[in-house]
């Protein structure tokens, strides 16, 4: 992305979670969870700073130790938006990237299709989705999304969206990756409003983007991610880290001139 524009990469981080305990911190082949997500947010080198927002002084403090750029964040804050909208009162910039910290296997790709959206005028607030897999179209963790022809958000659910009422096939379903970018103008305006009632029902505060008339554009995300919410998850991801570490291994020992490994 060619551009002036001034961008800002923020991870929340909290350290609570009621499903997967500190998970943040959680070592994944060999490196706590946030430091994988700020390690791909940091190669794609369309931000800067790219920093990690807490209330927690254990992440912190492994932050720190890391050479991780890190602020302190109120404990009061409701959402990941919140913080990143506290961030935003000290860092200045035009747009600011809220970065899941639950997210560790995101790599560098996905960050240009996201901000290349604000090469249009009319983009305010931007998000990404894959191609949802037909066994978590039922689910209501995986969150579905349906656009317009121009990538304009139309509605965020839980539910199975659209609803293939005559049973045709239906093979669009689009399953909305929680990485957003705000203009610092759109980003300060939802954090001014009340929840609206969508988004206390289904429970997704882009709702409260919609609800108030402030659109969100989708772009295509390069492939899917792994969420960590649970120790299931924490072992796909740490599978599939392993893997990524093991093929760069290889990759680096070729350059050298050594011969690739064989299978046996």
């Amino acid at each position: 992305m060619t551009s002036p524009l001034r961008i800002a990469g923020v991870i929340p981080a909290r350290l609570g979670s009621t499903r997967l305990s500190r998970k943040v911190l959680r070592v994944i082949a060999g490196r706590s969870m946030v430091e994988w997500v700020w390690r791909a947010a940091s190669a794609s080198g369309r931000m800067d700073p790219v920093l990690v927002a807490t209330d927690s002084e254990d992440v912190a403090v492994v932050c720190r130790e890391r050479g991780i750029p890190v602020q302190m964040t109120s404990a009061d804050c409701a959402s990941g938006s919140d913080r990143v909208r506290e961030v935003a009162s000290r860092v200045d910039a035009d747009i600011y990237v809220n970065i899941q910290g639950d997210e560790p296997t995101l790599t560098p790709e996905f960050f240009a299709p996201l901000l290349e959206l604000f090469l249009r005028p009319e983009v305010e607030v931007a998000t990404l989705a894959v191609s949802c897999p037909a066994a978590e179209t039922t689910n209501p963790n995986a969150v579905k999304v349906v656009t317009a022809l121009d990538g304009r958000a139309l509605y965020f659910s839980r539910s199975t969206i659209p609803f293939d009422r005559d049973q045709a096939g239906f093979v669009g379903y689009r399953k909305h990756l929680g990485i957003y970018a705000y203009r610092k103008a759109a980003l300060e305006r939802f954090g001014a409003l009340p929840p609206g009632a969508l988004e206390g029902v289904e429970r997704l505060e882009q709702l409260r983007l919609l609800e108030n008339g402030i659109d969100i554009y989708v772009a295509a995300a390069p492939a899917d991610t792994i969420g960590v919410d649970t120790e299931e998850d924490l072992a796909r991801a740490e599978a599939v880290l392993r893997g990524r570490e093991s093929l760069v291994s290889q990759r680096t020992a070729e350059d050298r001139g050594f011969p690739p490994l064989r299978q046996k």
